[in-house]
């Protein structure tokens, strides 16, 4: 992400983060080249935006909406310190919160992919499941269902929806589930779809080598 940006993921789901010291329009232009250029990710998202100590106006606020919801992301919240940007929030429909100022650096700290989630439950049809680090998953993924993460996705399970992996741009992260057939499989910006009237192989993990996506069987570190 850009130093002007971070983007984090919890229980209460994504939440951006925008400097707050930063000139406006810099932060704007930012903040859209971000989205842009990570559509994959951000696209059908809902997220709370935190703009720390900064004070927006009804014009800024509008302006922040219209941008992100252009790239069909929905903004759930506003954290800011600044009352007259909480009621810019309201005034525009969005439920606005306190936040607590900013310690030092000023600066957001960036969003590390080492950030795991783990979730033990069943993706299904119509679910999304969006983080911005690594997402394993023990259960299965129905048809329907969909995986994004920013770094690598394991599925202890079926594999059957769609999964894009290394959504922030990430060409390293991996795909491995014990069962591999997603209706769409996404690394960065490679796409691929499970072979027709493929039958079950066991274990499979896929990798971007060479410009695109390889599948290849899982197997365990082998002992020497």
């Amino acid at each position: 992400m850009s130093d002007l940006i971070s983007i984090k993921g919890g229980r209460e789901g994504l939440r951006l983060r925008l400097d707050d010291t930063a000139d406006w329009q810099v932060l704007i232009e930012a903040l859209k080249q971000q989205i842009t250029q990570n559509s994959g990710f951000f696209a059908g998202a809902r997220l709370t935006l935190e703009i720390g100590d900064r004070a927006i106006n009804d014009a800024q606020m509008s302006t922040l909406l219209d941008l992100i919801q252009h790239h069909g992301v929905q903004i759930e919240a506003l954290g800011a310190t600044a009352r007259e940007s909480r009621s810019a929030a309201r005034a525009s429909g969005v439920v606005a919160r306190p936040l607590p100022r900013y310690a030092e650096p000023t600066g957001p700290v960036q969003a590390s992919e080492s950030d795991g989630m783990l979730v033990t439950r069943t993706v299904r049809s119509g679910q999304v499941l969006r983080h911005h680090g690594h997402i394993t998953l023990i259960g299965d993924v129905n048809p329907g269902g969909e995986l994004i993460a920013g770094g690598s996705v394991v599925v202890w399970g079926r594999l059957r929806g769609l999964v894009h992996a290394g959504a922030l741009g990430n060409v390293e992260a991996v795909v491995c589930a014990l069962e591999l057939r997603p209706t769409q499989l996404r690394i960065a910006e490679q796409i691929t779809r499970a072979p027709e009237g493929a039958g079950k192989l066991g274990p499979e993990t896929a990798r971007i080598e060479d410009g695109q996506i390889v599948v290849e069987p899982w197997e365990g570190p082998k002992r020497g």
